[in-house]
């Protein structure tokens, strides 16, 4: 198993096939923003699943594909059937915005993605547009429907939650999550690029006070996932809320994951600047052996935590260059 030089087994990858993305949300890409990588640059999908294959012989066991919006990679259920094969990889999973999922759902979910968070900060036609510079409510509602009925599940709704714009929202995502059989988990805003330090940030831990006495809310200590969401549960099973709090309460002595960018750097922290370029090494005819070490080099770099609160304005990258 991989281990960092704090003691925390890295046994998972986000792994970015585009920094594109059809929407504009403001708290991720920059209006007019078009520095975007050049395609010569991305990783191929025999290197995407050569570092994977190297990754998950090294123990990590779980790779969530993502953006930019990774349903815009032409063949992505291709790529997914590959990495779903590697031997050792336990759970593959997707984050989407589901402008594109009605049309890929059922390939995904042959290919081998079982599960899926949806993006989704509200469920008001005028708000989802003014987040995200269109109005792609009607969209994201056919791709949830498609993702029930090809299987995927469990379905999570990642809603990041923004003081003043969507905050009245919240309890009417609940209903919606509970109707629908959603996990809801809600997301402090980081301040990641001028995009996400111009975002309205929301303390989360009123908000999860508040929704615990409502709806009866008990501490969920079996793992969903891997990642750094805290789960809460309703007495009658009816309802699941995850709450990723990386500014109110960060989870950074636990951190398993590392990302890698669409074009091979692995990023170690999404509020740090370490990384590591796997790129070079890839195309100058690393050997395998040298590229289990490149991955183990890359793992001492990975620091011991971020610094949203202390440093907010320390990040130029913005999310979407980094990975999801």
């Amino acid at each position: 198993m991989l281990q960092d030089r704090f003691g925390r087994s890295i046994e998972y990858l986000r792994l970015s096939v585009t920094d594109r993305c059809d929407l504009r949300c403001s708290y991720c890409i920059p209006k007019g923003f078009k520095d975007f990588e050049e395609p010569e640059n991305w990783l191929t999908f025999d290197e995407i699943e050569r570092v994977v294959a190297a990754f998950v012989s090294l123990g990590t066991r779980r790779v969530r594909l993502t953006g930019g919006e990774p349903l815009l990679r032409r063949d992505l259920p291709q790529l997914a059937g590959r990495l779903a094969a590697l031997p050792g990889l336990q759970d593959l999973s997707l984050t989407t915005n589901a402008t594109q999922l009605a049309r890929h759902a059922d390939a995904l979910y042959r290919a081998g993605v079982k599960r899926v968070n949806v993006s989704l900060d509200s469920l008001r036609r005028e708000c989802v547009n003014t987040i995200t510079g269109r109005d792609s409510l009607p969209q994201v509602m056919a791709g949830l429907e498609a993702a029930r009925a090809a299987g995927l599940s469990p379905i999570k709704i990642n809603m990041v939650a923004m003081k003043d714009v969507n905050e009245a929202d919240i309890e009417t995502m609940v209903g919606f999550c509970i109707d629908n059989g959603f996990v809801l988990r809600l997301i402090e805003a980081m301040p990641m690029g001028d995009s996400g330090r111009n975002t309205a940030y929301l303390d989360l831990q009123p908000v999860l006070e508040q929704l615990r006495q409502r709806f009866g809310l008990l501490p969920q200590s079996s793992e969903m996932g891997g990642g750094p969401a805290r789960y809460w549960r309703s007495a009658d099973g009816a309802f699941t809320l995850g709450v990723i709090t990386p500014i109110s309460q960060h989870f950074c002595a636990t951190c398993n994951r590392v990302r890698l960018s669409v074009d091979g750097t692995l990023y170690m922290c999404l509020g740090q600047e370490e990384s590591f370029e796997l790129r070079p090494l890839l195309r100058s005819g690393i050997s395998d052996e040298g590229l289990l070490d490149a991955i183990r080099q890359a793992i001492e770099l990975k620091p011991e935590r971020h610094e949203f609160r202390e440093n907010p304005g320390k990040l130029i990258r913005i999310m979407s260059m980094t990975g999801g």
